[in-house]
């Protein structure tokens, strides 16, 4: 086990994004979580690495660390718990003023106080990895949509994280450009990365999941390996949801 987390909720406001959320993640599993706009997916995966923080909840890691989020958390804790996964958005928020070598070099240098030659070396092998090696010193907006988002890959790699988080990062790409970002994302999978991906690409979960969670209405209603959750699913919200995925002119 490498992390299990218990009794999650959120709230913004009066809304419950989040109620009674119980989930395991296994060291080197690909979990992808489907399920239609507003039903908490985006949430439950900003509070997998503290960008929200939770208002209940229970994570605990193979490593020892137990956070409770009903209770006061030392702030020490809070940066150890952030700094086990690496993030790659739907939008890639990169530095347009930095070069794709500088935007894959800051947070190891400026954040992690790493050595700045060291950085560089093993960045341009991460660029090299998503298929970036002649792209080092372009900026953002002379890259098509998928290069950025790649490059947004390997500046999460950089930080040597623990567990990668992807939110949709196929969402705001043209369709000729999906397939280069999942391509580099299977790669990932093959060596044994441990992944939670929020996707709405229901083939690509069906050929790399380890597991799926379907949610709706802020609880997860599913789970399970991708042939019953995709192919056999037992609850009627996940068969409707998958209707209208599959197909949207029946």
């Amino acid at each position: 086990m490498y992390l299990s987390i218990k009794g999650l909720a959120k709230s913004f406001a009066d809304n419950e994004v989040l109620k009674d959320v119980n989930v395991d993640v296994q060291k080197g599993e690909v979990l992808s979580i489907i399920g239609p706009s507003g039903s908490g997916k985006t949430t439950l995966l900003r509070c997998f690495n503290g960008l929200e923080r939770p208002d209940r909840g229970i994570f605990t890691f193979s490593d020892g660390l137990t956070l409770n989020f009903e209770k006061k958390i030392d702030k020490r804790e809070l940066i150890q718990f952030s700094r086990k996964a690496g993030m790659v958005f739907q939008a890639y928020h990169l530095f347009p003023h930095k070069t794709v070598l500088e935007n894959v070099m800051e947070g190891p240098v400026f954040v992690q106080k790493r050595n700045k030659a060291e950085v560089k070396k093993e960045a341009e092998i991460l660029l090299e990895k998503v298929g970036l090696k002649d792209k080092l010193n372009v900026y953002p907006h002379q890259l098509s949509g998928g290069q950025q988002q790649r490059v947004g890959i390997a500046r999460a790699l950089a930080l040597k994280p623990e567990l990668m988080l992807f939110d949709e990062p196929t969402s705001a790409l043209d369709p000729e450009t999906i397939g280069e970002v999942l391509t580099v994302m299977k790669d990932l999978a093959k060596e044994n990365w441990t992944m939670i991906i929020v996707t709405h690409e229901i083939q690509f979960a069906a050929d790399v999941s380890d597991k799926v969670l379907f949610m709706d209405g802020g609880y997860i209603v599913e789970q399970g390996k991708p042939e019953e959750v995709l192919k056999s699913p037992k609850e009627e919200r996940t068969k409707r949801f998958l209707q209208r995925i599959l197909h949207p002119s029946n």
